[in-house]
């Protein structure tokens, strides 16, 4: 049976070792990354990462409904999704747990599954069918200032702007700590630490109830530490890519950043997949987006 878990989490260490991040690909927010061919929508977070081209995919399918064909030595992609699987809901002991009536509780169990598709520049005899998001020119800057003060205000969250070495989000006092803009070299730089403390702050019992009770005393290093380090790092990512902001190449891109993340991932091959969901959910409720991705 396929291990996806390990699958997935073996490609994303192969693009860290090719000294590529994933995260910092394009994806959701707009159609300049991975999108269905079929509903023109993005695809999740954790898909975008998976496939490495941007684009429009289609299944086998979805090409031969069309009068397409795939070229000879394409490659398909595999795209991943939950499904809700019902089983019978036992105790800790094994026993089958009854309700009144005395029959078994049924309950949800969601279960990895795949599916293939194929870019559709690897497909001859079908088309792209959606063109980019096209509107109003918005200055990104602007955009980023608007989505971050948007969030704060909605959520009232606490903001602390000081001149300081420091950068970080108190589950204590809800409170989001950053130095002042004139401190970054770059305005990217800084709404690229702001959106990172922002998708910190998801995770309030308020809002997405990522933390346990001791989640602000989690040592460096540790588990808990770790993915939620990634949940704000694949969270702010993706956020400054929707608004159209590009950071320097040099920014966070580091051989030692890539190496930190490739011991982490490689001791946990669940992590990624966790991790880019949580993140996601994040990015709708900063975003205030409600409709979700693709798959």
């Amino acid at each position: 049976m396929k291990d996806l878990y390990t699958e997935i989490s073996n490609r994303i260490i192969e693009q860290l070792e090719q000294g590529i991040i994933p995260w910092r690909k394009p994806w959701t927010g707009k159609r300049s990354g991975a999108i269905s061919h079929a509903t023109g929508r993005p695809y999740s977070l954790l898909n975008q990462m998976i496939l490495r081209r941007p684009g429009e995919y289609a299944t086998w399918n979805q090409i031969k409904q069309e009068g397409g064909s795939v070229k000879k030595g394409a490659k398909a992609s595999c795209v991943v999704f939950w499904k809700v699987m019902q089983r019978g809901k036992v105790d800790d002991a094994g026993r089958p747990v009854l309700d009144a009536d005395g029959n078994q509780v049924v309950e949800g169990l969601p279960v990895l599954r795949y599916f293939q598709v194929f870019h559709i520049d690897d497909c001859d005899g079908i088309a792209p069918k959606w063109n980019d998001d096209a509107g109003e020119t918005v200055d990104p800057i602007d955009a980023a200032e608007a989505v971050f003060s948007g969030y704060i205000q909605r959520e009232k969250i606490r903001l602390e702007q000081l001149i300081t070495d420091e950068a970080y989000y108190s589950p204590g006092l809800d409170l989001i700590h950053l130095p002042i803009l004139e401190q970054f070299d770059d305005a990217a730089e800084y709404y690229s630490t702001a959106f990172h403390e922002a998708t910190h702050s998801t995770g309030h019992a308020r809002r997405l109830n990522r933390f346990s009770e001791s989640a602000g005393a989690a040592a460096f290093g540790s588990e808990s530490y770790s993915k939620e380090e990634l949940i704000a790092e694949i969270g702010a990512a993706a956020i400054l890519h929707s608004l159209g902001i590009e950071t320097p190449a040099s920014f966070k891109n580091s051989a030692a950043y890539i190496q930190s993340w490739l011991r982490v991932l490689k001791n946990d091959k669940r992590l990624i997949i966790s991790a880019a969901g949580r993140a996601e959910k994040a990015v709708n409720l900063i975003m205030g987006q409600a409709e979700p991705a693709e798959i």
